[in-house]
C-alpha cells in the first residue's frame, strides 16, 4: 500500500534528516520561548518596557544583518552555516541555566542572549529557507514546507504545555537546558545529510555591494514579492506589539500560572496543526491570493478578541481564541513561502530570502520597542488591541495588489520556468515563450 500523496517525501532520507532536525529544534525553542520571558517577569521583575527591549533584541539582527547574510548564503554552502548557527545558539541559551546555578543571572544577560541567538538565527533561517529548494525538487516544495510547518505547529501544541509543566517542575531558568540539548541534536542531524551541495564557483568575479543590490532588486521589482513582504511585515509589526504584553496580561491580569499558560497555548496551538494540514487544500479551493488574504485576516481576528478572556473563565476563552488565531498562520506561511521559492532561481535564493526576512522581521524589533512604550503609557489592554488591529491591516497589501488574482502556485521543474512565470515589472502571469509582457509591454529579461 502506497503512502498518501502528502507523504511522498517520506522516501527522501536527507529531507527526513532535515525535517527531524527542525522538529527537535522547534520543540526546544518552545521551551525557551516561554521560559525566558517567564524568567524576566517572575524572577527579575521585568515590566512592559523591559519586555519590549527583550523581545526586540531577539530579532534586531534581521534588519541589521539580514541583507549581508543573504549575500554570504549565496556565496557559501548553506548546510555548514546551519550547523554552525545551531552550535552558537546552543552555547548562548546554555549560559542562562549556568548563570542561574551560580546566582549571577541578571536582566542584562537575557538581553545579551537574546541578541546573540537572534544573530545566529538570521544565519540559520536564511540558509535554511535557501537550502530547501536545492535539497528537494521544486515540485515538492509545497509538501516540504507543509511538513516543516506541521512540525512547527506540532511543537507548539506539545512544546508549550511541556514547557509550562517543566517550568512548574524544575524552574524557568533550569528548563532552558532542554533547548540547548535540542540545538546540539539538530546540528548533528543536519551535519549527517548526505546529499552533496553544489560547490560555489570561487573563480567567478564577485562584488559584494552589487550582489546585495541584485538580491534586493529581486523583491522590490517584483510586485508579488513586494506585496507579500509588505503584508507579512505589517502582520509581524502588529503581533510583536501584541506579544510584548501578552504574558503580562496572562500572568498579572488573568492571574494564570506558567503551567496553565503553557497548557492554554499548547491546546490552542492545535490550530497550527490544522492549518498546516489543510493549507494546500484551502489554497486549491479558494485560490492562492484569496487564501493569503483570508488567513491573514483570520489570525488577526483571533488576537483582537483575546482581551475578552477577562470577561469570563480565562483559560477556556484564551484557548479557543488562540486556536482561531493559530489556524491562519501556517496557511499563510506555507503558501507564501512556497510561492517565493518557486519563482526565484537557486543562485538568488539566499539574497531573496535575506531581503524578505530583513523586511518582514525588521518590523518586529520596532513593534517590540513600541509595544513596551505603549504598554507603559497606555496600559496592557490598549496595547493588545492596537497590536491586533495593526496585524489585520496587513491583508490590505494582498487585497490591493496582483497577489489577489493568483489562483495557484507554479509547478515549475526548472529555474528558467520559475523566472518566466511572472513579469518582474507588473507581476502578471505571462506566456514564458513571449519576449514582451502582454500586460505592461516591457521586454522580459
Amino acid at each position: 500500500m502506497g503512502l498518501p500523496k502528502w507523504g511522498g517525501l517520506w522516501h527522501h532520507p536527507d529531507f527526513m534528516r532535515l525535517w527531524t532536525s527542525e522538529t527537535i529544534g522547534a520543540l526546544g525553542r518552545q521551551i525557551t520561548g516561554l521560559a525566558m520571558p517567564t524568567v524576566a517577569i517572575l524572577l527579575l521583575s521585568a515590566g512592559p518596557f523591559e519586555m519590549g527591549v527583550l523581545n526586540g533584541l531577539q530579532l534586531l539582527a534581521f534588519p541589521v544583518l539580514g541583507l549581508f547574510v543573504g549575500v554570504w548564503a549565496d556565496r557559501w554552502r548553506r548546510r555548514p552555516i546551519m550547523v554552525a548557527a545551531n552550535v552558537g545558539r546552543m552555547l548562548a541559551v546554555g549560559s542562562i541555566p549556568l548563570a542561574f546555578l551560580f546566582g549571577v543571572l541578571r536582566m542584562y544577560q537575557l538581553y545579551i542572549v537574546a541578541a546573540v541567538t537572534g544573530a545566529f538565527t538570521v544565519f540559520f533561517d536564511i540558509a535554511y529557507q535557501s537550502y530547501l529548494p536545492t535539497l528537494i525538487d521544486r515540485s515538492d516544495l509545497i509538501e516540504g514546507n507543509s511538513k516543516l510547518e506541521a512540525s512547527q505547529s506540532a511543537a507548539q501544541v506539545a512544546g508549550q504545555p511541556f514547557a509550562g509543566f517543566l517550568i512548574q517542575l524544575a524552574g524557568a531558568a533550569q528548563s532552558i537546558v532542554i533547548d540547548a540539548a535540542a540545538f546540539l541534536t539538530s546540528a548533528i542531524l543536519i551535519f549527517s545529510i548526505r546529499k552533496h551541495e553544489s560547490r560555489i564557483d570561487s573563480k567567478k568575479e564577485r562584488h559584494f555591494l552589487n550582489e546585495l543590490k541584485e538580491g534586493a532588486a529581486v523583491v522590490f521589482r517584483n510586485p508579488i514579492l513586494r506585496n507579500i513582504a509588505a503584508c507579512t511585515a505589517t502582520m509581524n509589526l502588529g503581533s510583536s506589539i501584541f506579544f510584548v504584553v501578552f504574558l503580562l496580561f496572562a500572568y498579572d491580569t488573568l492571574r494564570l500560572s506558567p503551567g496553565i499558560v503553557g497548557l492554554v497555548l499548547g491546546i490552542g496551538s492545535a490550530g497550527y496543526v490544522l492549518g498546516a494540514i489543510c493549507s494546500a487544500r484551502v489554497g486549491k479551493i479558494l485560490g492562492l491570493g484569496p487564501t493569503l488574504a483570508v488567513s491573514a485576516i483570520l489570525s488577526g481576528i483571533g488576537l483582537v478578541a483575546i482581551p475578552l478572556a477577562q470577561r469570563g473563565p480565562p483559560a477556556p476563552i484564551l484557548t479557543i481564541l488562540w486556536f482561531v488565531s493559530s489556524v491562519g498562520i501556517p496557511i499563510y506561511n506555507i503558501n507564501q513561502v512556497s510561492l517565493r521559492q518557486a519563482i526565484t532561481s537557486d543562485d538568488l535564493q539566499g539574497r531573496m530570502n535575506a531581503t524578505m526576512r530583513t523586511l518582514v522581521w525588521g518590523t518586529v524589533p520596532v513593534g517590540s520597542f513600541a509595544g513596551g512604550i505603549l504598554g507603559s503609557v497606555f496600559g496592557v489592554l490598549s496595547t493588545l488591541y492596537i497590536g491586533a488591529v495593526v496585524s489585520i491591516l496587513g491583508a490590505v497589501f494582498v487585497l490591493s495588489g496582483p497577489v489577489r488574482s493568483l489562483r495557484e502556485i507554479p509547478k515549475m521543474e526548472t529555474q528558467t520556468e520559475a523566472l518566466a512565470w511572472f513579469c518582474r515589472y507588473c507581476g502578471r502571469r505571462i506566456d514564458s515563450s513571449s519576449k514582451y509582457c502582454c500586460y505592461c509591454g516591457r521586454r522580459l529579461e
